[in-house]
């Protein structure tokens, strides 16, 4: 009996631990990626428990028992186990690898009309009421979260030093989601806060950054990256027929004339909130066309876009991304015309195959949403107003547009985050708050910081640009440089920079200083100062609306410079810039030039060598882009993002030539430049360039119009590239250059041709022009004979065109082009090279 009541006893002591009951939360993500699996099944294997896994990936289950595992399957993944220890409450991640393709049924068609094409007809004849135009104005409170990481690791660099590092750091932490080799490595995350304002009609957008917080390798604060990081960046609209992404123009799925792109099916009647909606799938016909595929969520009532779940084809025609995914939640109809509640755009880039490819993933959430209450007066002037202080790190950071006392990086988001971060999202910032830190990782941000800014932090200095330390030319040899810029930690208000040039063929020494002074922020008024000692080219000197950066300055030092004809200069200048209104830009320019030139310099037809000669100048330009947006970074500004209207800037020069001599004569010149980029739907983007400029004195032949030829074999978008240097000289001319990108629309269609990704391209180039009987003078050989005229246009305008292809191994482009007019040969100037009637030109380029 005792025997019997002890075995009793144990058994009642026993029962709390079989009836234990384990809660289980977690998330089902891809291996590779670290992107959510939706409505995976999680199960424990060999029993019926199990559940579906959300949109996002997540899950709970409840457990009886003491099972030893739990497994997540879903189609087109391999099932993965996780084992489980004896907690009653546990956070998994369960992480999935490609694999275990299955056989889809066969789709049986039905005769009659599609029932989607009867949807799609009552969105575009409900749009005006459903589209954001509709409204005056809306403004909402944004939470954005970008997330970088690197996935597909290559053996050799995941045997590099900074990712062991990582991976360890991870490993000590727990957290799975960047512990495995296979796993994404986590690189950077930001976190921002703000006020978002839209008006519409004319389209003006505002936002008001709150709160910030950045954690692993990202962007120092204060950049221009850092001030892209908000909602501004990511707003998606699908109601116009087109959308641009990454700069290229994908066609909408509920777009007039979508049929034409894509196959559609109503696959289902679901309830999306409140609403009742038509479900529909959406695939491109042509798997190379910038297209989507995936699902479209369409209310019955109102038939207003309700969700969009998005994809770009694997096989578009675009450079680089190796995955593109948008989801996006609209508001219900009844309130009003529908704005972005939640949005996820998820982009994967991979420079080439068996390549580390970095992943990036954007989401947004917005809430307190105010429509039709517009703010008068110059409110959205300024498209991103900061209202945080940016710390300075080590003297690199920066102090941006101060109006409160907030602090980035302030832990204001661990406290006050309105989205509930996934377990993988949480692990991955346990590991950015702490990778920072290793000398590994910081040496790695160092080097990641001078490729892409070009300079190199020295205390509280940036040596640089370093594409301009050394280039080699005809004319100068070998030329070293050296240079520096102040940093913020020297003066919030002022950037400093200069350099000291020497080239070995020449034996000069040159050199440059430059210094800017920003008297106001909220209209960007800057005075300027610069004094410059160097040797140029003379075909460069007037061709004012040349881009004016790193990049294209370092080019202009290599190869033929003696072709440019080489001039010595002295600039002395003095600038103020300010912003009158929205968008308009006025600038003043002081300056004075005084050109020698060099290596015996004859002007084409001029048998003389052409004097030094000191130019006064007063130059006003004024610049106007009504939708640019302007960002401000440090102690400088730039402008991001597509422009949907024309750029003007126009150019009016007084000047002097010798001015306080008794030789001097006055002069004035006139320039205007419109350039835009259009989409032009199907056929893909044009754009063009129309510049006009006029002289109406006497000037030297040096400083009048001398359209910018092109005598190397290298394509050149600001050139004409079949005219020769100096073959026409202008003090009156109008010119239009055009550059349209066919993307894939017709190579595409061509099968073998496809797989190539290679784009058609067309240019024409057209210049008209002449010079006047006070310029078109006649000067005097050494006995006093008159020489040749200058060479000018006559009637007809000069003219070229050509068609090429760019994209070959994804940079290069070869262009084919003819010469229309002027093809003989003038009849004066033996000595003078031929027109080119034809040329093959070759170029590399960067465009997704």
């Amino acid at each position: 009996m005792k025997l019997l009541a002890s075995l009793l006893l144990t058994c009642l002591l026993a029962l709390p631990a079989v009836a234990q009951r384990i809660v289980l939360r977690g998330q089902v993500v891809e291996a590779a990626t670290g992107e959510p699996v939706p409505f995976a099944s999680v199960f424990v294997p060999h029993t019926s428990t199990g559940a579906t896994a959300d949109v996002e990936g997540k899950f709970k289950l409840a457990l009886s028992g003491a099972p030893d595992s739990v497994a997540a399957s879903a189609l087109g993944f391999l099932t993965a186990r996780y084992k489980l220890s004896s907690a009653s409450e546990q956070t998994v991640l369960l992480r999935l690898k490609k694999g275990g393709g299955v056989a889809l049924a066969e789709v049986l068609v039905r005769p009659g009309e599609n029932p989607a094409f009867r949807i799609l007809r009552e969105v575009q004849k409900h749009k005006p009421q459903n589209e954001r135009g509709a409204l005056s104005a809306a403004e909402y409170d944004a939470y954005n979260r970008i997330e970088v990481s690197l996935t597909d690791l290559p053996p050799a660099l995941a045997k590099r030093k900074v990712v062991r590092d990582i991976r360890a750091l991870a490993v000590r932490q727990g957290a799975a989601a960047a512990a495995d080799p296979d796993a994404p490595l986590p690189l950077f995350a930001s976190e921002v806060g703000s006020r978002v304002y839209q008006r519409y009609g004319p389209l003006r957008r505002r936002e008001d950054i709150q709160h910030k917080q950045m954690r692993g390798a990202g962007p120092r604060e204060g950049s221009i990256l850092s001030q892209m990081l908000g909602a501004n960046f990511q707003n998606f609209d699908f109601y116009p027929n087109w959308q641009n992404i990454l700069g290229k123009d994908f066609i909408s799925p509920i777009a007039e004339g979508g049929r034409l792109t894509y196959n559609y099916e109503l696959v289902d009647s679901v309830l999306v909130g409140q609403d009742f909606c038509y479900k529909l799938t959406v695939a491109p016909k042509r798997s190379h066309d910038l297209a989507f595929q995936g699902t479209i969520w369409v209310t019955q009532q109102g038939y207003a876009l309700r969700r969009v779940d998005l994809a770009a084809n694997p096989n578009a025609n675009i450079n680089f991304v190796s995955d593109l995914r948008i989801f996006q939640e609209l508001t219900p109809p009844a309130a009003g015309p529908g704005l972005p509640v939640r949005t996820k755009l998820v982009v994967g880039l991979r420079p080439y195959d068996k390549q580390a490819a970095m992943r990036v993933r954007f989401t947004t959430v917005t809430s307190n949403v105010v429509r039709n209450q517009p703010h008068e007066g110059s409110f959205y002037d300024q498209p991103i107003v900061s209202t945080i202080m940016e710390p300075a790190e080590n003297g690199r950071g920066s102090l941006g547009l101060i109006s409160g006392q907030a602090k980035a990086g302030d832990g204001y988001f661990d406290q006050h985050r309105p989205d509930t971060l996934s377990l993988s999202e949480r692990q991955t910032f346990a590991v950015l708050d702490s990778a920072r830190e290793l000398p590994s990782v910081r040496s790695t941000l160092d080097l990641i910081d001078l490729v892409v800014n070009g300079y190199k932090h020295v205390g509280n200095f940036e040596l640089g640009p370093i594409i301009n330390a050394y280039s080699h030319n005809d004319y100068e040899g070998s030329r070293f440089r050296v240079g520096f810029r102040t940093t913020p930690a020297v003066s919030r208000n002022t950037v400093t920079q200069a350099y000291v040039a020497y080239g070995t063929r020449d034996g000069r020494v040159k050199y440059g200083l430059k210094s800017a002074y920003i008297a106001e922020r909220r209209h960007w008024t800057v005075f300027t100062g610069e004094f410059r000692h160097d040797v140029e080219q003379a075909a460069l000197l007037d061709n004012d609306f040349l881009p004016d950066n790193n990049l294209f300055v370092a080019a202009s030092r290599w190869g033929k410079f003696s072709e440019g004809k080489p001039i010595l200069r002295d600039l002395i200048a003095g600038s103020v810039q300010r912003d009158l209104f929205h968008g308009f830009t006025e600038t003043v320019t002081v300056r004075e030039q005084n050109i020698q030139v060099l290596n015996d310099f004859v002007l084409r037809r001029e048998n003389r060598v052409v004097p030094d000669v000191t130019l006064s100048e007063v130059v006003f330009e004024s610049r106007y882009a009504p939708d640019e947006n302007l960002v401000q970074s440090e102690n400088r500004r730039r402008a991001i993002g597509l422009k949907k209207w024309p750029v003007f800037t126009f150019r009016y020069t007084m000047g002097a030539r010798d001015l306080f001599t008794e030789a001097s004569s006055s002069y004035q010149k006139f320039n205007l430049l419109v350039s835009h980029s259009v989409s032009v739907g199907h056929l893909g983007r044009l754009g063009y360039r129309a510049e006009g400029s006029y002289a109406p004195n006497r000037l030297p032949a040096l400083f009048l119009k001398i359209p910018l030829g092109n005598q190397t074999p290298f394509y050149n978008a600001n050139a004409f590239n079949l005219m020769n240097y100096y073959e026409f000289i202008t003090d009156r001319s109008v010119s239009l250059r055009l550059d349209h990108h066919f993307e894939g629309i017709i190579l595409n269609a061509i099968p073998g041709i496809r797989s190539l990704n290679w784009r058609l391209v067309a240019t024409a180039n057209a210049l008209y022009g002449g010079l006047s009987d006070q310029n078109q003078r006649q000067p005097l050989d050494a006995e006093g004979r008159p020489q040749p005229p200058l060479p000018t246009l006559g009637k007809l305008p000069y003219m070229e065109v050509g068609y090429g292809i760019e994209n070959i191994f994804k940079f290069v482009r070869v262009d084919f082009i003819h010469r229309l007019t002027y093809r003989d040969a003038m009849s004066t100037g033996a000595n003078e090279p031929r027109p080119r009637n034809f040329g093959i030109r070759l170029g590399a380029q960067f465009r997704l």
